[in-house]
């Protein structure tokens, strides 16, 4: 039979790993907003994204959630009429990271919701284990 309370464990964990992976990705996107590209006409920083895919623990039997691929977001980059940037191509454009601040921010308040969810399980669940402990004792 499956314990319950460690399946709940593993699942926790699992999104916390996958949260956090998140996390760091959107971190990664926010730094390189604003960046050009190094010589003119280069492509500048390309947002990244964070796909996830469903994996059955062979031990316990829970559906986990484990990171599935970190790719390059095909939007189109911002290009912007600055002839005095060194990456400003013959025409004095400049193409700019396809990062939006307000679609990271979301995304950032979204993982870290989820995030937060995942260790109150965790907790609920030691309190679970904690309290099973004490009524072995009595």
């Amino acid at each position: 039979m499956i314990d319950p309370i460690l399946a709940s464990l593993k699942i926790a964990s699992s999104g916390i790993t996958a949260q956090s992976t998140r996390m760091k990705v959107v971190s990664e996107n926010i730094a390189n907003a604003q960046t050009t590209g190094t010589t003119p006409g280069s492509d500048p920083y390309q947002r990244k994204t964070v796909s996830f895919q469903s994996e059955i623990d062979k031990l316990t039997g829970a559906d986990l959630v484990e990171v599935g691929k970190i790719s390059a977001d095909r939007s189109p980059f911002v290009i912007e009429h600055d002839p005095g940037n060194p990456a400003a191509n013959a025409d004095g454009y400049v193409k700019k990271s396809n990062v939006r601040m307000l679609v990271e921010m979301a995304d950032m308040r979204d993982a870290n919701r989820s995030y937060e969810a995942n260790v109150q399980v965790v907790k609920q669940a030691r309190e679970l284990i904690n309290m099973t402990i004490d009524l072995l004792r009595s």
